[in-house]
């Protein structure tokens, strides 16, 4: 098993770090509403690519604007990795949070640019190429985003309730989803065609900016992680360190933590995309090749939109039970409703009728919370403080790259060549399979200090219990 070396001690209540309550909820919603932000743009965005499309590309672009737009979606995915390797080491050389306020700025001005950005007949094709600086700018900054704000999180919460608040983070990832989503969807239903060409679609990018400065300001309140503290105040020790083998080699050394988080991702963010990424683009799809079933697309769009609503009340549930029961059995739990549940969901999606669609895609959610609710407290427990953003970061954002962000444009090119509709549930199944060789490698996290840190509780009396039952257990360090 991969994580801290197995040297025993026994800790003392006075190495302890107790965070007061208010201080850990303050935390939470900083770093939450980074994850609102950078999923508001995703929802948007996907909503909204016809529009787009007709906004930045001729009319005679045809289907090959089409492949464009999609495109420029997935482009953010491309430089994700460059992101975690900028900002992930930078967060552990200056501090989590002031990194986090820099993506923050970065992430809201991208995602504000494209709402004031002119039209291709204003500019032919200066248009498109401005839309991708945008989408390369929101791209590099939320490759520094997710994997400092869950070792943020993770850093912040006292060990029992780890799995709770970090699947807080996740809540705000469907809540900016969602919103995005509405709004799109409600702008489309309230103004013409012609209108929202002219003027409406850039609205709902608008919104971000104050998104945005909402989260800078929250943040800006807080001082960063007891952890990282810890670590600075270590100076000699710090001092020590300048002379040790740079970040990037100390970070490659623990290649099977690595492999392990990428393991982990992928499980996690191939049945993340394929609900949010590519169902609304499959029911096309079985339209044209099954000839009926599935649904309209206001159709299921409003049912994705139920979905997430679901899913953000459940999420708290299962990070909740995952504090209880352990982060490994949740996870498998996962793993293995996508190997046993992934036919059963498509089956369903491609049925008649709107609840059968519905309950297909249910399924299917409430399989990827069970990663969502789970993965914010267990891969910061992957890597030691030293180097946990940096590690996360670029473990993260390469995972998410070369699967999450594909697995749309894999999906349509193999259900497109094959006319096979079954191919997203094997894919799911071979996900499900790597989640679960993956989660055998990783130590059980729950109500255990992290990785180079101290134990940290909410309250004296909460460090006093935890003490007790971690000099019982003989917790390793």
């Amino acid at each position: 098993m991969f994580g801290p070396d197995n040297v025993r001690r026994r800790w003392s209540v006075d190495e302890v770090t107790v965070t007061p309550p208010g201080v850990i909820k303050r935390a939470v919603g900083a770093a939450a509403i980074g994850n609102i932000t950078e999923w508001y743009d995703f929802g948007v965005y996907g909503y909204l690519q016809t529009t787009i499309e007709g906004v930045f590309l001729p009319e005679s672009a045809g289907v090959v604007g089409g492949i464009i737009v999609a495109g420029l979606f997935a482009v953010a995915f491309l430089v994700r990795p460059f992101g975690g390797m900028f900002f992930g080491p930078l967060a552990d050389r200056i501090g989590r949070n002031k990194v986090l306020a820099i993506t923050m700025v970065m992430m809201a001005l991208g995602t504000f640019a494209i709402g004031v950005l002119p039209d291709y007949a204003t500019i032919g094709l200066w248009a498109p190429f401005l839309l991708l600086g945008c989408r390369l700018l929101q791209g590099f900054s939320t490759g520094g985003e997710y994997g400092n704000a869950m070792t943020f999180i993770a850093e912040y919460a006292p060990d029992r309730r780890r799995g709770f608040l970090g699947s807080l983070l996740e809540v705000g990832t469907l809540t900016g989803y969602l919103l995005g989503a509405v709004f799109a969807t409600v702008m489309g239903l309230l103004l013409s065609p012609e209108q929202m060409l002219s003027w409406g679609w850039r609205i709902p990018f608008f919104v971000a900016l104050p998104l945005g400065l909402v989260g800078v300001y929250l943040r800006s309140k807080l001082a960063d992680t007891p952890a990282y503290m810890q670590l600075e105040a270590e100076s000699e020790q710090r001092e020590k360190d300048e002379k040790e083998p740079g970040q990037f080699r100390r970070i490659l050394t623990l290649w099977p933590s690595l492999l392990t988080c990428i393991g982990l991702v992928l499980a996690w963010n191939v049945a993340n995309y394929m609900l949010t990424a590519y169902m609304p683009t499959y029911f096309p799809a079985i339209a044209r090749i099954q000839g009926s079933g599935g649904v309209s697309e206001l159709t299921s769009q409003v049912l994705q939109i139920v979905v997430m609503a679901v899913l953000v009340v459940l999420i708290p549930v299962i990070g909740w039970i995952s504090d209880r029961v352990g982060r490994k059995s949740v996870v498998r739990t996962g793993s293995l409703a996508l190997i046993v549940l992934s036919i059963p969901s498509i089956l369903l999606i491609r049925g008649h009728g709107d609840l059968t669609v519905l309950l297909g895609l249910l399924i299917m959610g409430v399989t990827l919370i069970c990663f969502s609710a789970t993965m914010p407290s267990t891969l910061p427990s992957l890597f030691p403080t030293a180097i946990r953003a940096g590690a996360l970061s670029i473990a993260f954002n390469v995972s998410i790259s070369l699967f999450g962000g594909t697995t749309s444009t894999v999906m349509s090119a193999l259900v497109n060549s094959t006319d096979n509709l079954m191919w997203p549930a094997y894919y799911l199944m071979g996900s499900g399979v790597v989640g679960l060789i993956a989660i055998h490698f990783v130590r059980e996290s729950n109500g255990r200090p992290l990785w180079g840190s101290s134990p940290a509780a909410g309250s004296r009396e909460e460090a006093e219990e935890m003490v007790e039952d971690l000099n019982r257990e003989h917790v390793s360090v």
